[in-house]
């Protein structure tokens, strides 16, 4: 599909295409995060989850944004928690009182998801559910878990925000995590200010994004767990927004697979400033290989040099390189800047309004 890039250093007309207000609700991310908070404080939620420490930390997976947060919420916790954290598409059966069961979706009927729950909460599960505050899948912990609903109205596909911090919140209550919530929301205000559709492409990193991935099939390798769990994410908002397909894995496998891995050196070579990019005949789609990295540290920093000089003409995306903050705030940085990159790439190439050639979307 034809890009028209013209289109992303038109603020008026950017805005005329964007009917659906989408840019606006990818700005949302930092009020979804203190709206929930307020939420959970309402709710007394370190209160009402006074377990102690849990036997385990069961994530619960659903389709679409409580997939990706699900994933991500676990690459941030697990690695250092003093319990087993599982991720799982249900609760699992095994779960009893000894357990803390967090989940999130954006379908309140939900009807396996709403079993599964109603089976832990006769357990006595410590349960804390992320979802809208009517319809069976809120019904199911009625009373007998806490239901942090929203407060600020996006559509499912920019609720990211919202799930990781409801997650975060269970997990800091639970003594899983430290992750700071005040920060997050600000680095995301941060974020959506610099990717807001006024600013021109070199000094928008969600624009300059959306046009180093325009007409090529995206690698997004993470340099680290958290970082493959915000690709998955970017990924998802690429196929929502863009009807992109990109590859998501964490860079030393994804170098496992030999065929991939030499279509990603030969980069290189297409990169050139000698290079013809009408001469494309018998090829598929060139790729952009998009190295993340979210973790600091000396390991971190070892795994990035040996990746750049594997990869020499990789893009590197590395928050810490911009922002002072926590894991958690970087990975969402990182995810909330792809969500926008990924709605530049739909608006200009005709996906979500654009060009006109696909109907606009609703909110």
């Amino acid at each position: 599909m034809a890009l028209d890039d013209s289109l992303l250093d038109d603020p008026t007309r950017l805005a005329d295409a964007d009917g659906a207000g989408l840019l606006r609700a990818a700005a949302m991310a930092g009020a979804q995060v203190r709206a929930t908070a307020e939420t959970a404080a309402e709710l007394e939620l370190s209160e009402r989850l006074d377990v102690g420490r849990p036997r385990s930390l069961v994530i619960v997976s659903r389709p679409g944004v409580g997939h990706t947060a699900a994933r991500l919420l676990e690459a941030l916790v697990a690695p250092a928690s003093p319990v087993p954290v599982v991720l799982s598409d249900v609760v699992p059966s095994w779960v009893g009182a000894l357990d803390a069961v967090f989940a999130h979706t954006d379908d309140p009927y939900d009807h396996e998801l709403a079993r599964s729950l109603e089976r832990a909460a006769r357990y006595g599960a410590g349960l804390v559910l992320s979802a809208p505050s009517e319809g069976p899948v809120a019904s199911s912990v009625a009373g007998r878990g806490v239901v942090l609903a929203p407060r600020v109205p996006v559509p499912e596909e920019f609720a990211l925000a919202r799930a990781l911090t409801a997650g975060l919140l269970t997990t800091n209550t639970l003594g899983l995590s430290v992750a700071d919530i005040e920060t997050l929301a600000d680095r995301l205000d941060h974020e959506a200010e610099r990717c807001h559709l006024g600013h021109e492409s070199f000094v928008n990193p969600a624009k300059s994004l959306a046009l180093r991935l325009a007409e090529r099939t995206p690698l997004l390798w993470g340099l680290d767990s958290v970082a493959v769990g915000a690709a998955h994410h970017a990924a998802y908002a690429l196929a929502a927004h863009a009807a992109v397909v990109a590859d998501v894995a964490h860079y030393r496998q994804a170098l496992s697979r030999s065929a991939l891995r030499r279509a990603a050196a030969d980069v290189s070579g297409s990169n050139t400033i000698f290079a013809d990019p009408e001469d494309r005949t018998g090829e598929s789609a060139p790729v952009r290989v998009v190295l993340l990295a979210v973790i600091t540290g000396q390991a971190a920093d070892g795994s990035r040099h040996r990746a750049g000089e594997l990869l020499p003409s990789a893009d590197v995306l590395a928050p810490a390189d911009e922002i002072v903050a926590d894991d958690a705030a970087r990975a969402a940085v990182l995810a909330l800047r792809f969500e926008f990159a990924a709605l530049y790439l739909g608006l200009a190439a005709g996906t979500i309004g654009g060009a006109g050639r696909v109907a606009p979307a609703t909110a």
